[in-house]
C-alpha cells in the first residue's frame, strides 16, 4: 500500500506519533473493557491507570522536539493529507498545552468513580449517589473552559472541543428554528393520529438470545465484518469504540421488552462503526484516521437508525427474521413492524424519543449546561430545572430520577458541551440522505438489501477521508453546503404527514 506521506519532516512526526497512537490505543482497551466486562470494585485502579496514562499521553504530545516539528510542517508545502495531520496534531497541542497535567489526572480520576457512581444511582433511582460526583465535573467544566478560552462564553470552549468551529451561537440558531417549526408539526401529527403513539408490540416479552440473532443477522446483511474486524457485544448504554480501522467494536442492550430498543440501537451503533471502518487505511497509526466530529459521526449513525432502519422497506426486510426468531409476530405484519418504529409520542427517555420528540430532549440538555456554567447552577438544583424544561418542551413531568436527571451517562464522562452534537447529526442525516437520492435509489435498494452502493456512497463522501479536513469543510466538499435545519423539517413532514 503506497504511502500518501512523502514529506520527510511530516514522517519524522508520524514516528514520533506512534507512541500516542499506541496509548490512545490501550486507553480506548481499557475504556471498552471497564463498560463491558470489569468486575464492579477494578474502578479504583482502573480510574488511577487512566489518568496516568492521559498525562504520559499529554507528556509525549507537548515534548518539545514534537511540538517543534509540528510549528516546523506548518510553513512547508504539503499534500492535502500531510496538511491534515499537520492541522489535527496542532489543535491537538493547543488544546493539550491549555490543560496542566495534574489538572487531565484529576479529570480522569473523577469521571471513572463518577461513571460507576452514575450506575449505582440509575439502578437504585438514588440521585443522592452521584451529586456530589455532579458537582465535581461541573466544577472541572468550569475550569476547562477557562484554560482553553473563549470569545463570547464558557460553553464555546467546550463545544469546540466536540464539534471544531462550532459556536453556542450557531447551536442557538439551529434550536430556535426547530423549537419554531417543530413544535407546530408534532402537534399536527398527534392531531392527524396518521402514526400512532403506543403499539402493541412494546409489551411483547423476548429471550436475549432470540434477539441477539436477530441483531446478528441485520449485522450481517450490513456487512459488518464480526469476528473480522468488528465484534457485538452487550453494555448498560450502547456505544461504539474504535481501537483502529481493524477493530471497531458495538455495543447493545437487551431490556427483554419492547424490541425496537435494541434494533435500533445495534443499528445505530453500526453507522458509527461503519464511520472508521470504511476509513483509508494509509492513515493507519495517523492522527487523521478516526471520524472528524462527533456531529458528523452523529449523521452517520442518524442515518441507518433513522433513515434505514425505520424505513417501511427495512421492517419488510427484517419480517421474516422477527417471525423465525419471536413467536408472538406471527400475529403481526410488517406494517405493525413500521408504525411501531415510527411511533410519535413525548417520552421522557432520550434513547428511547421518537425521531420527531428528539431535538427537543437536545436542547433540554443545552440548557442546562449553560446555566451550569454561566448562572452558578448547583448539581442540587438541576433535578427541578430539568424536570420543568422536560414539561414546558414536550407537556410531561418525570415521576422518578432514573426518567429524569439520571438517564444518560454523558456527565458522568464530563462530556458537558458534547449533547448538541447529537441534534447536528440528527439534521445532518436528513441533509445526507436527500443528498443520497439524487444518485441512488435508497428505498429501492434497502427494499432488496442491497446496502453496498449506500455504503460506497457513504465511504466516497465522508468516510475515507477521516479527519483530513475540519467539519464544515468536510460538509461543504461531500455534499456542497454546511448544515441547514431546512432538510429535516422537510424530512418530518414527508414521514409523518
Amino acid at each position: 500500500m503506497e504511502s500518501v506521506f512523502q514529506n520527510e519532516t511530516v514522517k519524522e512526526i508520524l514516528a514520533k506519533y506512534r507512541r500516542i497512537w499506541a496509548i490512545n490505543h490501550a486507553q480506548s482497551v481499557l475504556g471498552w473493557d471497564m463498560e463491558v466486562n470489569m468486575p464492579k470494585e477494578g474502578i479504583l485502579e482502573r480510574s488511577v491507570a487512566q489518568g496516568e496514562l492521559s498525562v504520559l499521553s499529554q507528556e509525549f504530545l507537548l515534548k518539545p522536539d514534537f511540538v517543534e516539528l509540528v510549528e516546523k510542517a506548518k510553513g512547508l508545502e504539503l499534500n492535502e493529507y500531510e496538511r491534515g495531520v499537520v492541522r489535527v496534531l496542532d489543535r491537538s497541542i493547543r488544546i493539550s498545552r491549555a490543560f496542566p497535567p495534574e489538572f487531565l489526572r484529576e479529570m480522569s480520576e473523577v469521571t471513572s468513580q463518577a461513571t460507576k457512581a452514575w450506575e449505582e444511582a440509575k439502578k437504585s433511582d438514588d440521585y443522592s449517589k452521584f451529586e456530589p460526583w455532579l458537582d465535581r465535573i461541573i466544577d472541572l467544566a468550569k475550569r476547562a473552559a477557562e484554560y482553553l478560552g473563549y470569545e463570547n462564553e464558557p460553553y464555546d470552549a467546550l463545544l469546540d472541543l466536540f464539534e471544531e468551529g462550532t459556536t453556542t451561537r450557531d447551536v442557538e440558531k439551529m434550536f430556535d428554528k426547530l423549537e419554531k417549526e417543530l413544535k407546530p408539526l408534532l402537534e399536527k401529527i398527534m392531531e392527524e393520529g396518521k402514526v400512532p403513539q403506543s403499539h402493541p408490540l412494546e409489551k411483547e416479552r423476548y429471550e436475549q438470545a432470540q434477539m441477539e440473532r436477530v441483531n446478528r443477522w441485520i449485522l450481517e446483511k450490513f456487512g459488518f465484518p464480526l469476528g473480522v474486524r468488528s465484534r457485538l457485544d452487550v453494555s448498560a448504554h450502547p456505544f461504539t469504540t474504535e481501537f483502529g480501522i481493524r477493530d471497531v467494536r458495538i455495543t447493545t442492550r437487551y431490556e427483554g421488552y419492547d424490541f425496537r430498543m435494541t434494533v435500533l440501537s445495534t443499528v445505530h451503533e453500526f453507522g458509527h462503526a461503519l464511520y472508521e471502518l470504511q476509513q483509508d487505511e494509509r492513515f493507519m497509526f495517523t492522527p487523521i484516521a478516526g471520524g472528524v466530529s462527533l456531529g458528523i459521526h452523529e449523521s452517520q449513525s442518524r442515518f441507518w437508525e433513522n433513515i434505514i432502519g425505520r424505513s417501511r422497506e427495512f421492517a419488510g426486510l427484517i419480517y421474516p427474521t422477527l417471525r423465525e426468531n419471536l413467536p408472538f409476530m406471527a400475529n403481526y405484519t410488517p406494517e405493525d413492524v413500521y408504525l411501531y418504529f415510527n411511533m410519535v409520542r413525548p417520552d421522557f427517555i432520550r434513547t428511547e424519543a421518537d425521531v420527531v420528540t428528539y431535538n427537543f430532549h437536545i436542547l433540554l440538555r443545552f440548557k442546562l449546561e449553560r446555566m451550569m456554567l454561566n448562572e452558578g447552577v448547583k448539581a442540587k438544583d438541576l433535578p427541578e430545572l430539568w424536570n420543568d424544561e422536560m414539561e414546558k418542551l414536550l407537556g410531561i413531568r418525570p415521576k422518578t430520577y432514573r426518567e429524569g436527571i439520571l438517564q444518560d451517562i454523558h456527565w458522568a464522562h464530563g462530556t458537558i458541551g458534547y449533547f448538541p452534537t447529537y441534534s447536528i447529526g440528527t439534521l445532518l442525516s436528513a441533509q445526507i440522505y436527500y443528498h443520497m437520492k439524487r444518485d441512488l435509489d435508497v428505498e429501492g435498494l434497502v427494499g432488496e438489501g442491497n446496502f453496498g452502493p449506500i455504503k460506497e456512497w457513504l465511504r466516497e463522501r465522508i468516510h475515507r477521508w477521516g479527519s483530513i479536513y475540519p467539519p464544515k469543510e468536510l460538509l461543504r466538499r461531500a455534499i456542497g453546503e454546511e448544515l441547514d435545519p431546512e432538510y429535516f423539517i422537510r424530512w418530518v413532514r414527508e414521514r409523518y404527514l
